[in-house]
């Protein structure tokens, strides 16, 4: 009888043994993992704000760029009036 107290109490301790050690690798795995997640959602945050930097300078520019592509056509628009205005006088002189 006394082999099976000791088989008992060998299986309890290794039993013990086992879930320490468990607790331990999962405490270690999710330490771990935290870290990593903090490290991977820091890094997005940061490359999504340089990135909405970039866009807002590209957005800025565009709209630079449209201004000045709006005052040249209307620039030039005013100059064909002008042009067809004078044209219109002076075929008017001719046939008239």
């Amino acid at each position: 009888m006394s082999t099976k107290k000791s088989k008992n109490i060998g299986i309890a301790t290794k039993f013990n043994v086992a879930v320490k050690t468990t607790k331990s690798a999962v405490k270690n795995a999710n330490t771990f993992a935290l870290t990593n997640t903090e490290e991977v959602v820091t890094g997005s945050i940061n490359a999504a704000k340089q990135w909405q930097e970039v866009t807002s300078k590209a957005l800025v520019e565009g709209f630079k760029l449209m201004e000045n592509q709006q005052n040249l056509v209307f620039d030039t628009l005013e100059s064909f009036k002008k042009q067809f205005i004078q044209g219109k006088k002076k075929f008017s002189k001719v046939f008239a």
